[in-house]
């Protein structure tokens, strides 16, 4: 599959298989969101997956928090029409607890989780599952010590963060990745996409954080997400918009 721009052609990526939608490699560019409902409220939450699957979804994102939300992702997954990726925050258990929840995937954040035997121990549940993980970078919430190596949550501070944890990953065998390092400053978050794409060929999730609300957040996602594309540069995207969820689906599409 070709992406008309700069490069004009799409950066090879590997793919993966999120819940049966296919990520990178020669399949179709895929848009994700995320729920805004309390993940333990199961009839609100999966209202609101299947609104954004009928707007064009594809995958999904629940937080999982704490343990009501896992016991809420147990029934939410079977029920969903789309995959279900858990996001964890800072708690590695509740990532263990999500995949006994049957979810499609997990979303790491590596600069809340950094114990390298916890991160271990979720790449090593998710290998013998056969579960992909996001690794989730954000220039908001930067590892302090790369924050410090690096002068501030630079290109190269996060792409560094990101080849790490792919580190840890491969000691225990484990590589059904994709990556973001996304930013709520375009020109860094195209830069540290740009610098990634050099050094890996894992799938690319695209997104700018906190864009804020339409019609100023559309345009400054779209200028973040649609300068990567151009360049070949993305298998899946994600609007991060101040509006109900629904938007971020059909900005996607």
């Amino acid at each position: 599959m070709e992406v008309k721009g700069w490069s004009g052609e799409r950066r090879p990526s590997r793919m993966i298989n999120v819940g049966g939608v296919p990520v990178g490699g020669d399949s179709p560019i895929t848009v994700q969101s995320m729920t805004v409902t309390k993940t333990a409220d199961v009839e609100g939450t999966l209202q609101q997956i299947y609104a954004l699957a009928a707007a064009g979804c594809d995958i999904i994102r629940c937080t999982c928090n704490e343990p009501e939300a896992a016991v809420g992702l147990a029934q939410i997954v079977p029920r969903s029409p789309i995959p279900v990726i858990a996001d964890i925050h800072h708690q590695y258990k509740m990532a263990l607890a999500a995949l006994d929840a049957g979810v499609h995937g997990l979303r790491l954040n590596p600069g809340n989780i950094r114990r390298p035997e916890h991160i271990k121990a979720v790449a090593s549940e998710c290998r013998d599952r056969g579960v992909p993980i996001r690794i989730g970078v954000n220039a908001g919430s930067l590892d302090p010590d790369l924050y410090e190596k690096h002068g501030g949550a630079t290109p190269e501070a996060m792409v560094e963060s990101a080849q790490r944890e792919l580190e840890y990953f491969a000691e225990v065998d484990f590589d059904l990745v994709k990556i973001s390092v996304k930013a709520s400053s375009v020109p860094l978050m195209v830069e540290a996409y740009r610098q990634l794409a050099e050094v890996t060929d894992h799938p690319l999730h695209l997104g700018v954080t906190e864009a804020g609300p339409p019609p100023a957040g559309l345009v400054k996602a779209t200028a973040g997400i649609s300068t990567l594309l151009m360049e070949g540069i993305g298998d899946t995207i994600r609007y991060s918009l101040t509006a109900d969820p629904v938007e971020e689906a059909r900005a996607g599409r």
